[in-house]
């Protein structure tokens, strides 16, 4: 059984759960915590076995009922009380981070299914009671993040260069997404700034807070 901790978010993962509304913030959180779990696996995979067998786990207990699920882990803990009935989107995200795992070279295709798996659970935070179209934009708002957010740790230049080319894509969408994810509107805005820096690190530079402050504002 799986009994690790929560983990220390990432800063921009921090400052995006901060600015979303109390209501959600703690589902918000709980998402960020197991996308940082997964990417872990994967960036410390060295064998694909043994981190599609981690994925795995995820993906099995994710299928159970919360009341069939271990205890004792808080991520999964967490998910039972916050995430009930979405369980199917957390599935799609670690779907979407297995296809990093493997010996082979990255393709389009695996690109744009790796962002559309790790959105998945954005898209189904916004169907909460909101509009087709705001679905719709908080999937490219993920997914601007889910390209950049990897691509600043992608050593190989022409993968990073698929996964940014990816981004930019992405990147173009406008309109403002609903409400409860203002913290994703957070993660899309640095996302954006990291994409004219080249792919430089979301948090990279004295203008991160501001721009998150505006992307807060300003795309919610």
């Amino acid at each position: 059984m799986n009994t690790e901790s929560a983990d220390i978010l990432p800063p921009e993962a921090e400052l995006a759960v901060a600015w979303s509304p109390p209501k959600v913030r703690a589902a918000f959180s709980i998402l960020l915590q197991l996308d940082r779990r997964l990417a872990k696996i994967v960036s410390r995979t060295t064998e694909p076995m043994l981190g599609q067998m981690r994925l795995a786990w995820w993906r099995d207990v994710l299928k159970q009922s919360p009341a069939q699920r271990p205890r004792g882990d808080v991520v999964l803990d967490q998910i039972g009380a916050l995430w009930p009935s979405r369980e199917e989107s957390l599935i799609a995200m670690v779907d979407g981070w297995e296809i990093l795992i493997g010996e082979n070279r990255l393709g389009p295709d695996d690109v744009n299914a790796f962002a559309g798996g790790r959105a998945a659970p954005f898209v189904s935070f916004a169907g909460q009671g909101d509009s087709a179209a705001g679905s719709q934009r908080a999937e490219q708002a993920a997914r601007c993040w889910a390209l950049v957010d990897v691509a600043v740790g992608v050593s190989d230049p022409e993968e990073r260069a698929l996964f940014l080319e990816a981004a930019t894509v992405c990147s173009t969408a406008r309109g403002r997404l609903p409400g409860d994810l203002r913290g994703l509107a957070v993660l899309e805005g640095l996302a954006r700034r990291a994409l004219r820096n080249d792919g430089a690190p979301l948090m990279a530079g004295r203008g991160a807070a501001l721009t998150a402050l505006r992307a807060a504002i300003f795309l919610t």
